[in-house]
């Protein structure tokens, strides 16, 4: 009698809406099962193509020109800096250098 009933039970569970969960098999909603065939079977979209920037030549010659005359000064400040005394406009030529570096980096590799 024992063994009827357990092999009832056994039957009740693998027959019932909670076996799927046990067995790792999930329901899946009409909806989503839709959405699924549709997503699968449209076309895909050719990847757009990268955008060509075209370079300002004059402004990035003028930059970089800028640049070779601003961090010309930089080895006389650093030797006052080496004698104990900072320059006042050391910090804002640094700080120019850096500003005009980060934009010809951002040109050149956008």
């Amino acid at each position: 009698m024992r063994s009827r009933c357990f092999f009832l039970f056994l039957l009740i569970q693998l027959f019932s809406p909670t076996a799927k969960y046990i067995s790792g098999q999930h329901p899946v909603p009409p909806a989503v099962r839709e959405a699924d065939k549709q997503t699968n079977n449209a076309p895909m979209e050719a990847p757009l193509p990268p955008k060509s920037k075209q370079l300002n030549v004059k402004q990035l010659r003028e930059e970089a020109s800028e640049l070779s005359q601003l961090s010309a000064g930089i080895p006389q400040g650093i030797e006052y800096v080496t004698k104990g005394q900072i320059p006042k406009d050391l910090n804002d030529q640094l700080k120019h250098i850096e500003k005009i570096a980060k934009h010809l980096r951002g040109e050149i590799y956008p």
